[in-house]
């Protein structure tokens, strides 16, 4: 396969193109808004995916200033995040397809140069003891009846962290997913190539260098990927920052990582002490994860658009189902910084058994 903008088998949307090249951030927002509820509506009154099961790949430590757009009212420095990849089932003109969005490779992305910093500053020991012990991808899939070979999309909500040499393959390391297309917003790939101060410390510099190409897909808008399942811009966090949309048996979900808990979405339900204070002072109706200050207006923007197209949970209304793809966990470490809700993860369906596949 070519590198092309439109993978075979899916469809731009340009529901949101006219909104997002709107001037003003003021008239943006609005613009965003509501074109994104009509978007909202061709999702939701469509067919579901097929399932959907939660990953759990790792925890790691991460500076409570950044997890709150330094909003919450708490000296504690660090909160612990679980970071999850999550596994979609999903039609596809009358073909079952796989989608992995975030299977990141934990052991890589320690190269990362802040967290490589974050562990000089507090130890080895203290980090290696938040991260803990968890399944390797391969064997959850297994269990699910599925192998890396049968993985048709992979896909990340932005390049943070990420090395994706084992991912793709290179001339010598062979590629994780042999028979997967990469769904990578161009102007983020190409933004790795020249770094900005502002971005190197979340990019493994070398991340994509002498990837495989032959399947991997540069996207520049909206698309929709099968039945129930839409990939959408969410810019801001970064340059090329994205979110997957789910209709499942719960509803509509999305994932990304511009908030790190439920409360991000919903601060001013929050019972974290100071957001929903920051927040009425400020007129504020979310609260970003702030770690890279790109454009903190458009990220603002891209949240609400994720809440407005998701669905409110149902044991909790004042939320909706914005799953973080690094959720903040309860901690002992981190007393008083517990979310209001934890979403844990997404579960919806049965997993459907493919043929077994080789490598394309």
């Amino acid at each position: 396969m070519t590198r092309t903008s439109t993978p075979r088998g899916t469809h731009t949307l340009p529901d949101l193109d006219a909104a997002w090249e709107t001037r003003g951030h003021g008239q943006r927002l609005r613009a965003v808004r509501a074109a994104g509820e009509r978007l909202r509506e061709k999702l939701a009154s469509g067919p579901r995916v097929v399932a959907v099961r939660t990953l759990p790949l790792t925890k790691l430590a991460y500076p409570t200033k950044y997890a709150f757009y330094s909003a919450a009212l708490s000296p504690i420095p660090l909160v612990t995040m679980h970071h999850k990849c999550v596994l979609v089932q999903f039609m596809q003109g009358g073909e079952l397809k796989n989608l992995l969005f975030n299977p990141t490779d934990v052991d890589a992305a320690k190269a990362t140069p802040f967290f490589a910093k974050l562990v000089q500053q507090f130890g080895e020991r203290l980090t290696s003891a938040i991260q803990g012990k968890h399944t390797p991808l391969a064997t959850q899939l297994e269990a699910l009846g599925l192998r890396f070979p049968d993985i048709d999309y992979v896909a990340f909500d932005h390049f943070h962290t990420q090395d994706l040499r084992p991912q793709l393959g290179t001339t010598t390391v062979p590629a994780r997913f042999p028979n997967a297309t990469l769904l990578a917003p161009e102007v983020e790939w190409n933004d790795w190539d020249d770094l900005h101060p502002l971005q190197r410390a979340w990019f493994v510099e070398l991340g994509k260098s002498g990837v495989k190409t032959d399947k991997l897909a540069l996207t520049s808008g909206d698309l929709h990927l099968g039945d129930g399942l839409m990939l959408l811009r969410t810019p801001g966090h970064t340059s090329g920052n994205q979110t997957l949309f789910i209709h499942t048996e719960s509803g509509v979900w999305g994932i990304s990582e511009n908030g790190t808990c439920a409360d991000s979405w919903s601060p001013l339900d929050s019972r974290i002490a100071g957001l929903a204070a920051t927040c009425r002072r400020q007129e504020l109706d979310v609260i970003l994860n702030s770690n890279t200050p790109e454009s903190a207006g458009d990220q603002y923007t891209s949240m609400i658009l994720e809440r407005t197209i998701v669905d409110r949970v149902r044991r909790a209304p004042a939320f909706v189902q914005m799953l973080p793809s690094s959720e903040i966990a309860p901690s002992a470490l981190a007393p008083g910084l517990t979310p209001t809700l934890v979403h844990g993860g997404i579960t919806s369906g049965e997993i459907a058994r493919p043929m077994p596949r080789a490598a394309e």
